[in-house]
């Protein structure tokens, strides 16, 4: 909603300072709503006045230094011009607060504005009166709520009022927000006020848990008839993590009682005081760290003698990872559960539970088409394993994802795991590993059942501020290298609630055999599987209507494929190639086949066979392929001695025909091509149109290829660029799910 008074603020900046290019900027948006942008801009302005010549959106410490060394505090008698006095007139109208009728005067509304805005941070005590002092004016230059807003609690915001009026007068001390969040910058807060209370002198407390910051706590046990600020400062923390406690500088039975319930939360010893111990997990997501963890997770195979050691440190419970995406990685060669690795575990009276990570490091490889890939990969890898119905696997989220990357990203891809998994028949549950905000949504939208926390990360921002997930199953805290000589291995410590059990026993793990034919009784299956995630992602069954519709249905393209499956079994065993690789290409190639496809394919008919136009060549047939492309292709086998043939000139008119003719027309030939084009793909396409560093050249085609490896196939079978990694992407799950009953028909076959 528009604000007057921020509209007027706005059209201030832009008319006094050339819309924006005195200043550095661009010309504000005149839509009455407060922002960033606004506040970089009134930054920005406040700095011009004062004649700071490097301006910045930072109202940092050159800004706080120069308002203290030219005015001292900032009012009626101090303000130099009445532009600076209308920049603080439109800052206090951006925090909600009357800021006059910005006409350069400092004026009793004005203070009466100010002296509320100091009523709200809690600091009147510490600032007095009317005028605005240098970390109460940086604080007016952000958009950090001083009053309750979204929900927020009374309770937190009184914490945070405590913490601004007791400390605010401290060197490195500066306004937090009064808005009843508990926020990164509130925990914080807590870690300096506890490091003042320390006796930490300025310059030395720093807000960070470090080793002074430990040593101190160790001595400072509060329990049942202690006074004073530490009590404050404890019950302060239960609050900010969410326990139903008041706000006292009393410990009472009351909270002692809570802080039993709190220790045994978190697995602590429940004690009912405040020792180190609980402390540390009140301020640090990862707690205290010295603790011993019936869990671990890890990159490294777990032998007989590391069984051995991990039993002795008392861990039962270990996670390991379905797949190494990079099996070539010379720093993790063993990340992926090895070969009697999970029997090992078993013999040693030892429990496994499954984590499944890819390339997850940032918010693009999260949506709901890779969730959905995610899911039956993940499914399919769990099987040739040897987990059982039940088993829960933890699916990742290892990067600090913000709340709106969460939102957009990480609840949608979930979403896509949780489908392939039910379609799959709900043979295993779903974990979610990440931070503690991920963690704690995605098991709110319904998508897990229990959460591996990433702990260990206290810098993320979905951890600091953040109390531990209900849901919790592992909470990881340090990574520690145990016992010595064979037995030796290093590993993340988690602390296990008892939520997740992992798995003591496994089935006989599936041996990567090559592809067979297809039982037809799982037909059926198969097709409705596949018009699922594709009506999901938006296709429909009968190839949709208006500018978006295919000439295929999901039928036709399906019967069309299946009716190849001998060629493709011959070709699959032939080539060390999974089926699911040719199944996946032709099938997606011939959804997508449309009127604009047919068009182009007339227009390179009438340039070869009447001269007309200069279309030489398209992607067409069922496979959509190129005549260059598939020349390319075919050469490249031949030379290889794969395949026998005469080799044709990607760059004559003629031969480019001839090929185009066999691809467009006889689809058996097509489909004997995919496969050529796989192996191209893999070797680098070399003599094809690369990207700018070139195709690097995969390992040789193998049935145990990597996800990396498959998608990087699929990927170079249309190209390059970021439609290929996108449809590459959606991909991945159409592939999955061939190989899904590809599978079976491989186990049905033994």
């Amino acid at each position: 909603m528009a604000d007057e008074m921020v509209l007027r603020a706005q059209k201030f900046v832009n008319t006094t300072y050339a819309n924006g290019a005195t200043l550095g900027i661009s010309k504000l948006v005149e839509n009455g709503q407060t922002s960033w942008t606004v506040m970089y801009a009134l930054t920005r302005a406040l700095q011009y006045e004062m004649g700071i010549t490097s301006l910045s959106d930072s109202f940092g410490p050159a800004t706080l230094a120069k308002i203290a060394e030219k005015y001292g505090k900032l009012d009626d008698t101090t303000a130099p011009s009445a532009n600076f006095c209308r920049i603080l007139q439109s800052a206090l109208y951006c925090k909600g607060y009357d800021g006059g009728d910005i006409d350069g005067k400092y004026n009793d509304r004005v203070k009466a504005a100010v002296t509320k805005l100091h009523q709200n941070m809690g600091v009147t005590a510490a600032y007095p009166g009317g005028s605005l002092w240098p970390k109460t004016t940086k604080a007016l230059f952000n958009m950090d709520a001083y009053v309750t807003v979204g929900g927020g609690s009374e309770s937190v915001r009184s914490i945070q009022q405590w913490l601004n009026g007791k400390y605010i007068l401290r060197k490195d001390f500066y306004a937090i927000p009064c808005d009843g969040h508990h926020s990164r910058d509130v925990a914080k807060s807590m870690l300096f006020a506890i490091q003042y209370e320390l006796g930490m002198a300025d310059g030395v407390a720093n807000g960070v848990f470090g080793p002074g910051t430990k040593s101190g706590l160790k001595g400072r046990t509060v329990a049942m008839g202690s006074t004073g600020v530490w009590v404050q400062l404890f019950p302060a923390g239960m609050v900010l993590n969410q326990r139903p406690v008041a706000f006292t500088s009393n410990f009472t039975a009351a909270l002692a009682i809570a802080t039993s319930d709190f220790q045994a939360f978190v697995e602590l010893p429940t004690t009912g005081d405040g020792d180190f111990s609980t402390w540390a997990s009140l301020l640090v997501s990862y707690g205290d760290q010295d603790r011993k963890g019936k869990a671990c997770d890890g990159v490294t195979k777990i032998t007989s003698a590391r069984a051995q050691t991990l039993k002795s440190e008392g861990i039962t419970y270990i996670g390991r990872y379905l797949t190494n995406p990079i099996p070539d990685d010379p720093d993790l060669p063993e990340k992926a559960i090895q070969s009697g690795e999970l029997k090992t575990i078993a013999d040693n009276g030892l429990r496994c539970f499954p984590i499944y990570q890819t390339f997850g490091r940032d918010a693009s490889g999260f949506h709901y088409a890779a969730g959905r890939g995610a899911g039956q990969a993940a499914v399919n890898a769990a099987l040739d394993h040897g987990f059982k119905r039940g088993t829960r696997i933890f699916f990742a989220v290892d990067f600090d994802a913000l709340d709106h990357q969460v939102t957009q990203n990480v609840l949608p891809h979930f979403k896509g795991v949780r489908d392939a998994l039910t379609d799959d028949g709900s043979r295993f549950e779903i974990g979610v590993y990440g931070p503690r905000n991920v963690c704690t949504r995605v098991g709110a939208a319904g998508y897990s059942t229990a959460s591996f926390v990433s702990d260990m990360s206290s810098g993320f921002s979905g951890n600091f501020g953040y109390p531990l997930p209900a849901d919790w199953a592992y909470d990881q805290i340090v990574t520690r290298t145990v016992g010595s000589g064979s037995g030796s291995i290093n590993i993340d410590i988690n602390i296990a609630s008892g939520r997740d059990l992992g798995q003591g026993s496994f089935d006989a793990p599936r041996a990567p055999l090559p592809d067979v034919l297809y039982d037809g009784g799982f037909l059926n299956a198969l097709h409705d599987d596949l018009s699922k995630y594709m009506r999901s992602i938006g296709f429909a069954d009968d190839g949709g209507t208006g500018t978006d519709a295919r000439l295929f249905t999901h039928t036709e393209c399906f019967e069309t494929i299946m009716s190849y499956d001998s060629q493709t079994t011959q070709l699959s065993n032939a080539y060390n190639m999974r089926k699911a690789l040719i199944q996946t290409s032709a099938y997606w190639e011939m959804r997508h086949y449309d009127l604009i496809d047919q068009t182009v394919d007339h227009a390179v008919a009438l340039y070869h066979l009447q001269g007309i136009g200069t279309k030489r060549d398209s992607s067409t047939g069922i496979a959509q392929l190129f005549g260059e492309m598939g020349i390319r292709a075919w050469n490249y086998c031949i030379g290889k001695g794969i395949v026998s043939g005469v080799v044709m000139d990607p760059s004559k008119d003629a031969d480019i025909w001839e090929m185009w003719q066999k691809v467009n027309k006889d689809n058996a030939f097509s489909m004997r091509t995919v496969p050529l084009m796989h192996l191209w793909g893999a070797g680098g396409k070399p003599g094809g149109i690369n990207p700018p560093a070139g195709e690097t050249v995969l390992r040789s085609m193998r049935v145990d290829y990597t996800e990396r490896e498959i998608f990087q196939v699929l990927r170079r079978y249309q190209g390059w660029g970021n439609q290929a990694e996108a449809d590459a992407t959606k991909r991945m799950a159409i592939y999955q799910i061939f190989e899904k009953y590809n599978a079976i028909m491989r186990q049905l076959a033994k």
